[in-house]
């Protein structure tokens, strides 16, 4: 093997998936939206429209590595609405914004380049850096999300080629970046000519309190934007998408020709249809008013199930609540006995790039329903009080 790929560690969350599939296992492990909430009629008729007439045709064909015309628009559109004035020019769609990770490390990276994140952070991004050959240097965070004061002395220190974010409902502790600290950061980063690469997957799950602008409505040319459809459409779709400045896109493109000259036109094609035919934004309060109830039911179960000591984030959106436990306790020795009582976490030890805090762990709330939750934390705690 690569001496990249000895260096790139293992997904527990992917792992986990393979042993909670029994219908019996309640999971808060993996961060998968609910299907039962999926707009299948929805999807049904854009993929019947992308297939219709000599439009089907193409729709089978190749297809320009940038992406579908009509889905860079609609989705250049919709960001625009939400704040971040985008043109489809500045759009490079994706297989999932995981893929625009790998891109992006691809042409920005070299070997032995320095890579900030947020502590805890991402899992896969930590894997995609380190696939890269890069090393990653941890900046503290607070409740607040990532720490300004540390990210300016990281910067001095480490001279990185790039930062990582996701600055709202971030993965896995659900924290959201305020305006202030934003607006430090994309300074600090400019000064310092660091690349900033700023992940928002969640972003639109929102379930109380008014949106923050994303670090890329700023206007700064050195922050790169990922958005995807995963968590308001579908993540069977793999469709991402990635804004970038000029002065980086073309180099993008040509990365994105090597990994898989374009993404599934298809999909593309239903995506456009589905843009203009459905509405998104009723479909995201739907998903918005379930999943405030499911966060708000995870919540309130945790309250009498965590010993005492233990803190319990309340995030406002996204899919995720971070709980520490009181002491010394090694939540990924938990994992075992909760699986045996058919319920199921991430140890939050993974997410970090540096030494770990081993008495964290991640719950996503998204997946069951409240009544499916409070039973799962019923579960659950024996094994949390059982140290």
């Amino acid at each position: 093997m690569s001496r990249r790929s000895r260096g790139v560690t293992r997904s527990p969350v992917r792992d986990l998936l393979a042993l909670t599939q029994r219908p019996e296992v309640i999971s808060f492990a993996g961060g998968l939206p609910a299907p039962e909430l999926f707009d299948l009629a929805g999807w049904r008729t854009a993929f019947d429209g992308a297939l219709a007439g000599d439009a089907g045709r193409r729709s089978l064909q190749y297809a320009p590595t940038e992406g579908d015309a009509a889905l860079r628009a609609a989705v250049a559109e919709r960001m625009t609405r939400r704040g971040l004035p985008t043109d489809e020019a500045e759009l490079l769609v994706t297989t999932g914004s995981q893929q625009a990770l790998s891109l992006v490390a691809a042409a920005l990276l070299d070997p032995g380049a320095v890579v900030a994140v947020e502590e805890p952070t991402y899992l896969a991004a930590l894997q995609a850096f380190q696939a890269a050959g890069a090393r990653v240097v941890a900046v503290p965070s607070d409740a607040e999300g990532i720490d300004p004061a540390a990210l300016a002395d990281v910067l001095e220190r480490e001279r990185p080629a790039l930062l990582y974010l996701v600055p709202t409902f971030a993965n896995p502790t659900g924290r959201t970046l305020g305006a202030e600290r934003r607006r430090a950061i994309a300074e600090l980063t400019a000064a310092h000519r660091v690349w900033v690469v700023e992940d928002d997957p969640y972003g639109e799950l929102r379930y109380r309190g008014d949106a923050v602008p994303p670090l890329a409505a700023s206007g700064a040319e050195h922050v790169l934007y990922l958005g995807s459809f995963s968590k308001i459409g579908a993540p069977g779709l793999r469709l991402g998408w990635l804004r970038a400045p000029e002065s980086v896109r073309s180099t993008l493109v040509v990365a994105k020709q090597a990994a898989d000259l374009h993404t599934s036109t298809i999909d593309q094609a239903a995506a456009a249809a589905y843009l203009a035919t459905a509405d998104l934004d009723a479909h995201v309060r739907y998903l918005c008013a379930a999943y405030r109830a499911r966060r708000d039911a995870l919540i309130e179960a945790l309250a009498d199930a965590v010993p005492a000591g233990a803190e319990v984030s309340d995030p406002d959106g996204g899919m995720f609540v971070w709980l520490r436990l009181p002491g010394n306790v090694d939540t990924e020795r938990l994992l075992p006995a909760a699986l045996e009582r058919d319920v199921a976490f991430v140890p939050g030890a993974p997410f970090y790039a540096g030494p770990p805090d081993r008495a964290t762990m991640r719950l996503s709330f998204t997946t069951h329903t409240a009544d499916e939750i409070a039973e799962g934390v019923r579960r659950l705690a024996p094994v949390l009080n059982a140290e």
